[in-house]
């Protein structure tokens, strides 16, 4: 028999989680957003709940916990702002799991207890100008001088990768030529302040305004040949798991937004009265939010289910592609519906819904557009 019924120990960190997102996230995070600023504190107050740790192993400064419990958390904290769910997401998923999943022992030893601390954090360098969904049109160079990689290139929208608590970014680069005259494309951790390595200032984007997004730069940058993550010319196949992976953890960001959406516009259909009686007597909006509340519950079952799968060892490359897939376009269409509910109050930057409107979009890109991820699933099913 299904039961999607969370235990008591997960149920519990919800309620953790959702409590500190409303209590001290809420209370400030728009005057981070509004001034385009990291929130520091928030993240170090993250990650004394344990949040940045959630899915790794006590030996390494983890709480023991599942990637399930991290999607829980990261849904929780998107109903209120996507800055701080990203952070900790991109945190997790991309910067320390390569290091887990794929590192040394010596690795996991040096950098995983501050990661899972939350006392710093890392990137992922996958992406690059020109390069887009493309990942494979790596352009960034490696090669071995004696005991050490010599790195040249650049990326671009990497997460994470300027911030005061930044600790390494492990990036893609081409080390070789494979067999079949292919690139040979490896993954490496570059520490934060190696010279010749150049993190660019702050974009200015659309959403996630309290979230860091940066071009990096490297030039002549040397790190010791020690520091290859995983094997020599599988950083890319790595890559490619942990963007799967990720995946369903965007769609429990997605679904977090989503039923913020609804909590809103719940709150501001009871409130706001127009010809003398609230606007939730009408049956137009009524019908706006239970869609918006259909939508999100059924987006929230499908992640569950792709990581019901990974958690059991079995293939989910399919589901993770559904769970983001539908959870980011159904994040979409509640930020629309949320607005038209506030009127011209969602249409303000202060407000919990301006954001929502903002921050929706570019969950139809990241971690894999939706195009891609219709390319994925038909693909497994065989087609294309």
């Amino acid at each position: 028999m299904l039961d999607y019924r969370l235990d008591e120990e997960t149920e519990a960190l919800r309620t953790v989680v959702r409590q500190f997102a409303r209590e001290v996230v809420a209370p400030q995070i728009g005057e981070f957003y509004e001034r385009d600023e990291f929130p520091t504190a928030i993240v170090r107050q993250m990650g004394e709940l344990g949040l940045f740790g959630l899915p790794f192993p006590e030996e390494y400064g983890g709480s023991g916990g599942t990637y399930f419990d991290l999607c829980v958390a990261i849904e929780e904290l998107a109903r209120v702002d996507s800055s701080v769910a990203i952070t900790l997401e991109a945190g997790v998923s991309l910067g320390a799991m390569p290091i887990f999943r794929f590192g040394t022992e010596e690795q996991k030893r040096r950098w995983l207890p501050r990661l899972c601390s939350g006392e710093a954090l890392a990137a992922f360098g996958l992406t690059e100008a020109g390069g887009g969904s493309d990942a494979g049109a790596t352009r960034t160079t490696a090669r071995l001088d004696g005991d050490s990689w010599v790195i040249d290139g650049s990326k671009t929208f990497i997460t994470n990768s300027g911030t005061d608590l930044t600790e390494l970014v492990t990036v893609t680069a081409v080390t070789g030529t494979t067999a079949d005259g292919g690139k040979e494309i490896s993954a490496i951790a570059v520490p934060s302040g190696t010279p010749g390595f150049t993190v660019g200032k702050r974009y200015s984007k659309v959403g996630w305004n309290a979230s860091d997004t940066r071009e990096l730069a490297f030039a002549d940058v040397h790190v010791p040949a020690e520091n290859l993550v995983g094997e020599r010319g599988r950083g890319y196949a790595q890559f490619l798991s942990i963007l799967d992976e990720g995946r369903i953890a965007i769609s429990a960001l997605s679904v977090g937004l989503a039923q913020g959406c609804v909590d809103e516009s719940v709150t501001y259909a009871r409130q706001r009265e127009a010809f003398g009686r609230p606007i939730g007597a009408n049956q137009a909006i009524q019908f706006m939010i239970a869609d918006m509340e259909v939508r999100a519950s059924t987006a929230r079952l499908a992640y569950y289910r792709a990581a019901e799968r990974m958690l059991r060892g079995e293939p989910f490359k399919r589901e993770a592609s559904i769970a983001k897939l539908y959870s980011s376009e159904v994040a979409m269409d509640n930020a629309r519906y949320a607005t038209q509910v506030h009127g011209g109050y969602g249409f303000m930057n202060e407000t919990p819904v301006g954001r929502f409107y903002r921050d929706a979009k570019v969950l139809e890109i990241g971690e894999g557009t939706s195009e891609v991820q219709r390319m994925l699933i038909a693909r497994d099913l065989g087609v294309g």
